[in-house]
């Protein structure tokens, strides 16, 4: 692995800050995880907040449960969860410890591994042409980099899935609107996209 990764990897006080700050300074960012031998990453195009104290969408807004004690540890975590029977989504913890904020990563444009997310969403490897198809998803994104159950609770600081620090996308670049796809809280716009990027998930 390009030793560089480990100068550039973005430390704990960038993910213990406030919620709606740390959302809007993933996008930007590089996602990589470690896939045996290979190297999966992708630029970080699209997120969502949920705060569980004011955030009825959130998973802990009724309290710490099996489920989402993670969500309530020190911001730095990987909070991974299974949902409609069907695929997994990741979620980036914020915050002080006992908080219970995360960032849903919804979206990715693929950087390095393609090969290998092909594979892991298809099969086998796709067409260039088909390769806005890979990640522009929270199922997606997880499919695609081999996340599952196995990766909750994950240390975002460690070696095996990190985030690496990019230059900050700027505030005219960043679309702000509703989340997708929930039925509770549904007014709060936070959810967070780069502009004209064609792996957003929705426009």
């Amino acid at each position: 692995m390009n030793p560089d990764f480990y100068v550039k990897k973005l430390k704990r006080n960038f993910y213990t800050r406030d919620l709606q700050i740390v959302a809007k300074e993933l996008l930007g960012k590089i996602l990589v995880k470690k896939d045996g031998k290979a190297i999966l990453s992708g630029k970080i195009v699209e997120v969502e907040a949920y705060d569980g104290d004011i955030d009825e969408a959130s998973h802990a807004f009724t309290g710490k449960t099996e489920r989402t004690k993670i969500m309530f540890n020190e911001g730095g975590y990987f909070y991974v969860y299974f949902t409609y029977g069907a695929h997994y989504c990741c979620n980036v913890v914020t915050g002080k410890k006992g908080r219970g904020t995360a960032v849903l990563i919804r979206a990715i444009e693929p950087v390095e591994g393609i090969s290998s997310m092909s594979k892991n969403r298809f099969g086998n490897m796709i067409d260039e042409k088909d390769k806005i198809k890979l990640t522009n998803g929270p199922g997606k994104v997880c499919k695609a980099f081999g996340i599952s159950k196995e990766h909750y609770g994950v240390d975002l600081t460690g070696e095996n899935i990190f985030i690496l620090n990019m230059p900050k996308i700027k505030d005219d670049e960043i679309v702000i609107t509703k989340r997708v796809g929930i039925k509770k809280s549904m007014d709060l716009a936070w959810r967070y996209y780069i502009k004209n990027n064609p792996y957003v998930s929705k426009k």
